[in-house]
């Protein structure tokens, strides 16, 4: 069992945020609520025991990972882009590096990420497309069932996609529920993919497919990624770029 206290602590948010999502959760019948905190309910326990546990990392804690590896891939993969095309941009680190090697481009953006908003927002040059949802605030976020219909209406030249892991077998997977049809969504709407993942993604960390790397068109990398993984990539059809 987990206190109110110590949620809001952990996840750097209010104790009425922590109730307000703890009264949704229970409704829901994900957790238990009890007298000044909450319990997994029987289901959340069996999910929790037959998956791996997600956990939420804040944005701000993510960001300065492996930044120089960020950096390199986020130089190679603004090469691919072309002036007056239509990208989408997934949440992510390194989605938000490419976003910052855009402005003052003529080109088009979709997104779900607050940060790439941020970075956006004053941009005349960008048209920045915002889709809908609801707030993810410990990643700054959208996801849900609005964002994945707001995909359905979109048809994009490019999707910079990211992830929590590629396994040896090519399976390009998330750690998030939440995350990974919204990502499955994007796939649909992009006419290129293009997977952004740094060396320490092979094989990273995630129970949940998202596609193979049969689906990808060009993958974007660092130079110690696994190289029977990156043949898989090539072997598919798909350009490995090294940054």
């Amino acid at each position: 069992m987990a206190s109110v206290r110590e949620l809001a602590e952990n996840l750097r948010v209010s104790e009425s945020t922590i109730r307000r999502d703890l009264t949704l959760l229970d409704r829901n019948g994900e957790l238990i609520r009890t007298y000044g905190g909450a319990a997994l309910s029987p289901r959340g326990a069996a999910e929790a025991a037959g998956a791996e546990t997600e956990r939420e990392i804040p944005f701000d804690v993510v960001i300065s990972r492996d930044e120089a590896m960020k950096e390199a891939m986020a130089e190679e993969a603004v090469r691919l882009v072309e002036d007056d095309s239509v990208i989408v941009l997934d949440i992510g680190t390194t989605p938000l590096a490419i976003a910052r090697r855009l402005r003052g481009r003529p080109v088009t953006v979709i997104t779900s990420s607050l940060p790439v908003l941020d970075e956006l927002r004053d941009d005349e040059a960008v048209r920045l497309v915002m889709l809908g949802g609801v707030l993810r605030r410990n990643y700054q976020s959208l996801v849900g069932s609005l964002t994945e219909q707001a995909l359905r209406q979109v048809s994009a030249d490019l999707l910079f996609l990211s992830c929590t892991g590629v396994r040896p077998n090519g399976h390009v997977v998330d750690n998030m529920a939440v995350e990974a049809p919204l990502k499955q969504a994007m796939i649909e709407t992009a006419g290129k993919v293009v997977l952004v993942a740094a060396e320490t993604k092979f094989p990273g960390t995630g129970s949940l497919r998202v596609c193979s790397l049969s689906d990808i068109d060009v993958l974007v990398t660092t130079s110690g990624a696994d190289p029977n993984t990156l043949q898989l990539c090539r072997e598919a059809d798909g350009k490995v770029i090294l940054a």
